[in-house]
């Protein structure tokens, strides 16, 4: 029974990729859902996209090892969904651009899209990954097959939802995936996992005493998830893209709002369920076979079937919002220069190549980076570090820049091509120096030194020229009134 709900889903994710087909007409249409999405449809695909396969199997392994306080790392993630929905997402979304690149540009003029591409491409794709080899793991377990064919299996649905409608299907697969992970988690597993430990009191006699501190886990990996995850999330091309996708400032600001609560609320429903799974299934090997023992233990078969599909569900948002932002920026940073030059050469009045055909192009994209994101996943077992280095780079060289944009009007294009070129050099040599990926020095190092070139290099050049300084005012200016 349990098979039998996870393959009806996986067959509605396929409907809903021809169902985003028939509405996606134009570039807009796939890589932005038309500009559009109401308040239910935002608040949903956003919290969809943050809490992936980190936030549902992760989390209740962090509950499982170290109780409540295994709560912080999607409490940072929330929290960083509430600062970017409150602080920028109104100004993010008036610019009507479609990447962080094409932001960078307009607001210091051009060069910076290529350099800021290959970074936020870099952690686009290995997100993906990370997100494809979680999903399949889910696979594996529920049909008994191998990790491949589990890779191959999950990933077509997937590349095949994501390239049919682009972010059409994208946005209705993660509404349907944000309701199911609420059902499955708050309304299935956490009562049923407290009500198997004992309810409230028995756990609070069952478990040690730290377990129900919010502190245990440390304030070093507290302050570890705040500047990666947090931090990460106010300047990731995924979430950005979803901010494009609202239909004014006000749906931005005050859905995504919401979606931030939701986070805050599942990190601390995650790690309920991890503590309660310390009661009722002790002595596990690794914190992240937590979720699905408990599942098994707890749960009858077609209840059992429904939390699967949820923590099923919660991995494959963020893969499929992975993969569509990956193959937005190679389309529109990296390529896009390129047709630029070659409008320019062939005297078009537009800016790009006329003979580029952009929806095709947008699909074909997704399709390909598609194929090397199952590629990838078969291939490596352990992609963390390589998350974690691109998150460091991510953070520590275009943090500065992106935000130093939003806030300062002093800031400069020499001001921003030093912080990131000065930002991740610092992250990547500090990194090497401490032999150490997931120290919080590296990310620091790159913040502070970046911060410090940004300020300095910018108060020593010319400002911005006075078009780009128009064009940006225009553009952050533009419907204010529906905030």
């Amino acid at each position: 029974m349990d098979v039998a709900v996870v393959v009806l889903y996986l067959a509605a994710m396929i409907a809903f990729g021809f169902w985003g087909r028939r509405r996606t007409t134009d570039r807009t249409d796939f890589l932005v859902a038309g500009r559009r999405l109401g308040p239910w449809l935002y608040s949903g695909t956003m919290a969809a996209v943050v809490l992936g396969g980190a936030s549902t199997i992760g989390g209740v392994g962090l509950g499982y090892q170290y109780g409540l306080s295994g709560m912080w790392l999607v409490v940072a993630i929330g929290c960083g969904i509430l600062v970017l929905s409150l602080a920028f997402s109104g100004r993010i979304q008036r610019l009507g651009v479609f990447t962080v690149g094409q932001m960078l540009e307009l607001r210091y003029g051009t060069g910076l899209g290529a350099p800021s591409g290959i970074v936020m491409w870099a952690y686009t794709l290995m997100l993906a990954v990370t997100s494809t080899i979680a999903y399949a793991t889910i696979f594996g377990v529920l049909l008994d097959l191998p990790r491949v064919p589990s890779i191959l299996i999950g990933g077509a649905v997937v590349v095949v939802d994501s390239t049919l409608g682009g972010m059409w299907s994208v946005t209705l697969t993660d509404f349907v995936q944000f309701l199911i992970k609420t059902v499955g988690i708050f309304l299935v597993l956490l009562p049923v996992a407290l009500w198997r430990a004992g309810g409230w009191d028995g756990l609070v006699a069952a478990v040690p005493a730290d377990a129900l501190s919010l502190t245990s886990i440390g304030g070093g990996t507290i302050l570890t998830y705040f500047v990666t995850y947090g931090f990460g999330l106010l300047i990731g091309q995924d979430i950005w893209q979803r901010v494009f996708t609202a239909r004014s400032p006000g749906v931005s600001r005050w859905a995504g709002f919401g979606a931030g609560l939701y986070c805050l609320a599942y990190g601390v429903v995650g790690a309920l369920i991890g503590t309660a799974a310390q009661v009722v299934v002790p002595g596990l090997d690794s914190r992240d076979d937590a979720f699905a023992a408990i599942v098994e233990a707890a749960m009858p078969p077609v209840l059992a079937g429904l939390v699967l599909a949820a923590a099923l569900s919660a991995v494959m948002s963020t893969s499929s919002g992975a993969l569509l932002a990956t193959a937005t920026v190679f389309d529109q940073d990296l390529l896009g220069a390129l047709r630029r030059r070659r409008g320019a050469a062939a005297g078009a009045t537009g800016t790009e190549d006329p003979a580029h055909d952009e929806l095709s192009g947008n699909r074909w994209a997704v399709a390909a980076f598609g194929v090397v994101m199952v590629g990838i996943a078969c291939l490596l077992r352990d992609v963390v570090a390589a998350l974690t280095l691109a998150y460091g780079i991510l953070v520590g060289g275009l943090l500065v820049p992106v935000l130093g944009g939003l806030l300062w009007r002093r800031a400069t294009r020499a001001g921003a091509l030093a912080a990131m070129g000065t930002g991740t050099v610092v992250t990547l040599a500090t990194m090497l120096a401490l032999g150490d990926l997931y120290a919080n020095e590296p990310v620091f190092a790159g913040l502070g030194t970046g911060l410090v070139a940004f300020v300095v290099v910018s108060l020593a050049t010319r400002p911005v020229e006075a078009d780009v300084r128009a064009g940006w005012d225009a553009r952050v200016g533009a419907a204010a009134g529906r905030d």
